[in-house]
């Protein structure tokens, strides 16, 4: 049995037609795929399309107030031997996201190369940055993956930005980001069909509130109050989200540290530089102010409780790659849609409009003309942490549900049980973790709940019940 609060299954990976009378369906919060596991797919025989985008990335340069710009792709690249010796670590180490959790010892002799463990996994990685590539610009297009949700500082000793930066290259082993056709609300359909197949029962609208140790599941129908029993409870909420249920105290969560505004535009903006066309600008990552100066400059700012200016933004439009998001009235009118995240946005800083007004001005700082000016009145929104805490459950607007960690164990943590071998266990036998919050959660991948059905098979939990 799945129990799910809202009244539709999915949480973060659904679209949705957020604007009255636009026949559009946006992938409101999650965007992107990369770390979904074939090998799930095909367990699972899901009916899952990704598709390509047509280019890498356009950042357009913000000491020349964009007039000109870097763009990359689709065959072309930056960084090509510091690239090379990342993916000497994420070509090893991607397999090992659906086996049992390896030792640091062990994922050390996979990845086998000194300067590539070094760089990834034990020195800040603003260094290896800037130790590899000179230009501004440059760094700042590599380091973003580091800062996706994520609040630190690029030279931060803490690693978190490096955990970051590995998960945004570790998908496939080469860290492909590709766009789920049909929006990410498909990838939900498709999962939730296969789960139909198998006989499980999806309730929505359950309210779950409570959890015993001994696998008693406490929930709300409206206004009834039901209860199930099961062998394993398997948790998708984040760590502090479960402790609240069993009547535990919680563990310190990181905040989260993103601001999204969706947008429906009747056409694609005029750039200032005009040696790129906005079919090419946008087909890929769309960087704006994200030099590694400005990075760094924008966190000090937030840190110090203001809002930063000029606010860190990327840009994806995924009606460029996948138009069968829109009608065919809408494709055939050149409608687009835009989706803006912006970087180091700590829970609890700024007002909605405050963070709404920054994305704004950020975008048309690079734009020949303001993005107002081709917005379809009232498509816009913008999505906060706060939203996503009271939304969907996420801790302080995590949307790794507190902070992701390193996909290995240390050598000398306990791994005497299934639920410790695959990175799923809490303080009790009968709940696992099978979200974000679990070792190697994070992202649209289902490898939390792969590695909590293993753990299950491992323990025979699944035959007992």
């Amino acid at each position: 049995m799945v129990l799910e609060r809202l009244d539709r299954v999915g949480g973060a990976a659904v679209s949705a037609r957020p604007f009255d009378g636009v026949d559009a369906r946006l992938s409101r919060y999650s965007y992107l795929v990369s770390l979904l596991p074939p090998r799930i797919v095909d367990e699972l025989d899901l009916s899952i399309r990704l598709a390509r985008r047509r280019y890498s990335s356009y950042s357009p340069d913000p000491r020349t107030r964009g007039r000109t710009g870097l763009l990359i792709g689709p065959h072309t690249g930056i960084a090509e031997d510091f690239y090379r010796r990342c993916g000497l670590a994420t070509r090893a180490l991607w397999p090992t996201m659906t086996e049992p959790l390896p030792t640091r010892s062990r994922a050390r002799k996979l990845v086998d190369a000194d300067a590539s463990w070094r760089l990834m996994v034990e020195e800040p990685i603003g260094r290896a940055i800037t130790s590899a590539v000179s230009d501004d610009l440059v760094r700042g297009v590599i380091a973003t993956d580091a800062l996706i949700g994520t609040f630190a500082s690029l030279d931060d000793d803490s690693l978190r930005q490096n955990v970051c930066f590995l998960y945004h290259l570790l998908g496939g082993g080469t860290g492909d980001w590709d766009v789920p056709v049909g929006g990410m609300g498909a990838v939900t359909d498709a999962l939730t069909a296969a789960a139909t197949r198998h006989g499980v029962d999806i309730a929505c609208g359950a309210d779950v509130f409570a959890i015993t140790p001994d696998g008693e599941v406490r929930y709300r129908d409206g206004d009834v109050e039901r209860s199930v029993h099961g062998s394993a409870v398997l948790a998708g909420v984040t760590p502090t989200v479960l402790a609240s249920m069993l009547g535990e105290v919680p563990p310190t969560a990181a905040p989260g540290s993103q601001v999204k505004v969706n947008l429906m535009l009747q056409r694609l903006p005029r750039l200032r530089d005009t040696s790129v066309t906005a079919e090419q600008a946008f087909g890929g990552t769309f960087h704006i102010n994200e030099t590694f100066s400005q990075l760094e400059a924008a966190y000090a700012e937030a840190a110090g409780g203001k809002v930063p200016d000029p606010l860190p933004c990327e840009i994806y439009c995924h009606s460029l790659t996948d138009p069968s998001i829109l009608s065919a009235d809408l494709a055939a009118s050149g409608a687009q849609t835009l989706t803006v995240f912006g970087l180091h946005t700590p829970h609890g800083l700024g007002t909605r409009e405050a963070l709404t007004d920054a994305v704004l001005a950020s975008l048309n700082s690079v734009l020949a003309e303001p993005i107002q000016d081709v917005l379809m009145p009232g498509c816009m929104e913008t999505r906060t942490t706060t939203d996503l805490e009271a939304t969907l459950g996420m801790t302080a607007g995590h949307i790794f549900h507190g902070g992701l960690t390193w996909p290995f164990a240390e050598d000398d943590e306990p791994l005497d049980t299934p639920a410790l071998r695959w990175g799923v266990a809490t303080a009790h036998e009968r709940i696992l973790l099978c979200g974000s919050g679990s070792r190697r959660g994070g992202g649209v991948s289902g490898i939390g709940g792969h590695n909590a059905a293993m753990a299950l098979l491992e323990s025979g939990s699944l035959a007992e019940s």
